[in-house]
């Protein structure tokens, strides 16, 4: 059977099998809810609603739209400059984004974003944060506590668990062959210093943009199921989408930007929020939560709305998904070309772990030709020596099928529909799954990250939608297609330099 309609009897085994309803008589109870209902904000906008006119004007030279990492570090860049009179809006309860972060009475827990890589020597934003957070020592070397501990990742397969996700049990000579000419390859793609992070730092012309990246297998002669389950699993994971939807240019992307090291990444139990909560300490009393923009005039002065304020504004970044801003602002550019991938994530907490054979749990845990992506171990970073209770992050890209018509599906689900789903997918690892969860509960993002589609990501088009604007200019990880830390901190740093320019 071929790698593409495995997955797809695959997925359709799971989608039966979380339909069959309650569990049987008899097993333990299961409570937990739908987290999220900030889309019903966000719909009013998509919707044309009208909102209620703001009591109160405010003046502030500078409005940051967006209080996710791209807006977080607009307002970080802007305090080093010596420049604190701005706010940042943000639509959530608390800011964060994609980095936000849960706390029960186990543990803190990550609700996406979940680990930094350790920086490239010449990532000089991402290193001086991490400066700044306590994550290198003064001789320079990485601090050990805030290293992902042994072992860091582990894979189930063919019936049992083996170390690191690259699939290694059972594989054969001949996949074996293609992993080191895949390897190769990946060499050769990092020696060019064109895959880099930030990406605009090395990023030229390339027809590999020009075809996807289950294109780019196909003609380099990669047909082993578990080298293609591999490179899916990867273009999953950081863009949400499958081999044959993403850039060639963006897959090899992923494999060649980073130096490899065995050490790393840093982990922290709420995940990238302890970065959000390290800019929070600086920026906390700029942030306005819950507050929606709902239009914006362009003029002198530009005029930022809310159901609450009016902000008059000398210059704007919007730091929010690209694609709102035309719902808001007449003036805004075409982002028809971006496409969405829509998410979901759970939190489970155990009251104990499951009953392991002949493997010691790891921080990241996957499960071979599974539909989700796996889960990670917000404990896994504890000292203790005994850890009964635990809090895991199951991860799931709805990455098959038309994103719109999954968005929908994503809200029509009920939390029963993803209770099931997941035991019965963990179930495969963890047969005693049902009687180690208490409590589980759902996160949806209907538009979580950009995809890197081909015939994009090195097109003037994307460039001249990151060079946008004037007064009000663009600031989100997804000008740069990819969902990641680095380069939403990129975006960000580089539209407050531009704003700066204009304001002082």
């Amino acid at each position: 059977m071929s790698f593409r309609s495995s997955e797809i009897s695959t997925r359709r085994r799971f989608l039966s099998a979380a339909l069959v309803g309650l569990p049987a008589k008899g097993e333990r109870k299961v409570t937990g809810r739908i987290v999220d209902e900030s889309h019903l904000l966000g719909h009013r906008l998509r919707d044309r609603q009208k909102f209620a006119a703001p009591k109160q004007q405010v003046r502030v030279p500078l409005v940051i739209v967006g209080g996710g990492i791209g807006g977080l570090s607009a307002g970080w860049r802007l305090q080093k400059k010596g420049f604190r009179d701005f706010v940042i809006l943000e639509l959530e309860k608390e800011a964060g984004g994609n980095s936000r972060w849960g706390e029960n009475e186990v543990s803190a827990y990550p609700w996406a974003a979940h680990y930094l890589p350790t920086p490239n020597r010449n990532a000089a934003l991402v290193r001086e944060i991490c400066h700044e957070m306590g994550l290198f020592q003064e001789d320079g070397h990485l601090a050990e506590r805030h290293l992902c501990h042994s072992p860091q990742e582990r894979l189930f397969i063919h019936g049992r668990w083996q170390e690191g996700i690259e699939p290694e049990s059972g594989v054969g000579r001949e996949a074996r062959n293609q992993y080191k000419r895949f390897g190769e390859l990946i060499g050769e793609a990092t020696a060019s210093r064109q895959f880099t992070v930030p990406m605009e730092d090395g990023a030229k012309p390339s027809p590999l943009d020009g075809i996807s990246m289950e294109e780019w297998l196909a003609r380099n002669k990669f047909d082993s199921p578990y080298l293609r389950w591999y490179v899916n699993y990867a273009t999953r994971d950081d863009y949400g989408a499958m081999a044959k939807e993403t850039s060639a240019w963006a897959g090899i992307h992923y494999f060649a930007a980073r130096e490899h090291e065995d050490r790393g990444p840093f982990v922290w139990p709420e995940g990238n929020g302890f970065i959000v909560k390290h800019l929070m300490k600086a920026l906390g009393k700029q942030v306005r939560a819950s507050s929606m923009v709902t239009r914006i005039e362009d003029g002198r002065p530009i005029r930022v709305q809310t159901e609450q304020v009016e902000y008059l504004a000398q210059a704007v970044i919007w730091a929010a998904p690209t694609f709102l801003l035309p719902y808001v602002f007449a003036g805004a550019p075409d982002t028809k070309a971006l496409v969405y991938s829509p998410w979901w994530t759970a939190n489970l907490t155990l009251d104990r772990l499951p009953k392991e054979q002949l493997t010691e749990p790891a921080w990241d845990n996957v499960i071979y030709d599974s539909p989700s992506l796996g889960y990670v171990v917000a404990t896994h970073q504890s000292l203790r020596t005994h850890i009964e209770r635990s809090v895991w992050t199951y991860y799931f890209a709805m990455a098959e099928g038309d994103a719109a018509a999954n968005r929908r599906l994503l809200l029509e689900r009920d939390w029963g529909w993803y209770r099931d789903f997941i035991l019965r997918d963990l179930g495969r690892a963890h047969p005693d799954i049902r009687e180690c969860v208490s409590h589980i509960d759902v996160m949806r993002m209907g538009h979580a990250m950009a995809r890197p589609v081909p015939n994009w990501l090195l097109t003037p088009a994307r460039r001249r939608l990151a060079d946008w604007g004037t007064n009000i200019v663009l600031a989100n990880s997804d000008l740069s297609g990819f969902s990641i830390f680095e380069e939403a901190q990129y975006r960000g740093v580089r539209a407050a330099d531009r704003i700066m320019k204009r304001l002082v």
